[in-house]
C-alpha cells in the first residue's frame, strides 16, 4: 500500500501541535495565536470539550489542515470527519477507526511503545504510528531501536517532546514529531500570555532548519 500523501506533508512541517485544553475557548484561542505565528497543522484532541466546534471552525479555513486527537472510537472518528478532520489519531490501536479513516480519504495514526504494537497498529490500518509517550519509553534512543526494526514506518513521537529534543526525535528517524503542552501552555493561555505561545510556536517552526 503507498504511503498516505499527508504523510509528506507532515514531514516537511516536522511538527503536529497538539492542542489539549479545558475549554473550547482556549483551544480555539491557542490556535489562533499557533496560526498567527505561521502553524498551519492542528490536532484538536477530543478531551476539550465541545471538540468538534473547534475542528469545524478550524477546518473551515482552507489553509489549515485539522486533525482529530484522543479518538476513542468509530463513532467519534466519523463526527471527526464529518467536522472536517483531515487525519485522526489515537494513542492506542483500535482497529475500528480504519474503515472511517479510509473512506473519507484521512490520514490514520495510532499509538504504540512496543515492535508488537507497532506490529499491531500497522495490521490494524495506521498510516503513521505514533510512540507516546516518547520521553519515558525511552526517547530518541527509542525511535532510532525500533526504526532498525520497522526502516518503513513514519513514526511520530509524542509526550515529552518540544522544541529542543525534537530535532534529536528526527535525527533518530522520527518522520515528524507531536509536540503538546510544551507549545499550547494553557497557564500561558489563560492568563493571555499571546506572546509566551508565540514565542514558543516560532521555536518550535524553526526545527525545520534544524
Amino acid at each position: 500500500m503507498a504511503p498516505h500523501p499527508l504523510i509528506e506533508t507532515f514531514r516537511k512541517a516536522r511538527i503536529v501541535p497538539v492542542v489539549r485544553t479545558s475549554t473550547a475557548a482556549h483551544a480555539a484561542l491557542a490556535a489562533s495565536w499557533l496560526k498567527d505565528a505561521g502553524v498551519t497543522i492542528f490536532e484538536i484532541t477530543l478531551t476539550i470539550p465541545d471538540a468538534l466546534s473547534v475542528i469545524r471552525d478550524l477546518a473551515a479555513d482552507p489553509g489549515l489542515l485539522v486533525g482529530a486527537g484522543t479518538v476513542p472510537d468509530a463513532a467519534s472518528a466519523e463526527a471527526c470527519l464529518a467536522a472536517g478532520a483531515r487525519f485522526l489519531v489515537s494513542p492506542w490501536v483500535d482497529p475500528a477507526l480504519a474503515a472511517p479513516a479510509r473512506a473519507a480519504g484521512a490520514c490514520l495514526m495510532m499509538g504504540a511503545m512496543t515492535p508488537t504494537e507497532v506490529r499491531a497498529a500497522l495490521k490494524a490500518g495506521a498510516d503513521v504510528v505514533k510512540i507516546f509517550p516518547a520521553s519515558s519509553a525511552g526517547g530518541p534512543g527509542h525511535i532510532r531501536s525500533l526504526r532498525a526494526v520497522f526502516p518503513d514506518v513514519a513514526f511520530c513521537p509524542t509526550g515529552g517532546v518540544d522544541a529542543r529534543n525534537a530535532g534529536d526525535y528526527i535525527a533518530a528517524g522520527a518522520a515528524f514529531v507531536g509536540i503538546g503542552g510544551k507549545l499550547v501552555d494553557e497557564a500561558a493561555i489563560a492568563a493571555g500570555n499571546r506572546a509566551a505561545v508565540e514565542a514558543a510556536a516560532r521555536e518550535a517552526l524553526g526545527i525545520k532548519q534544524a
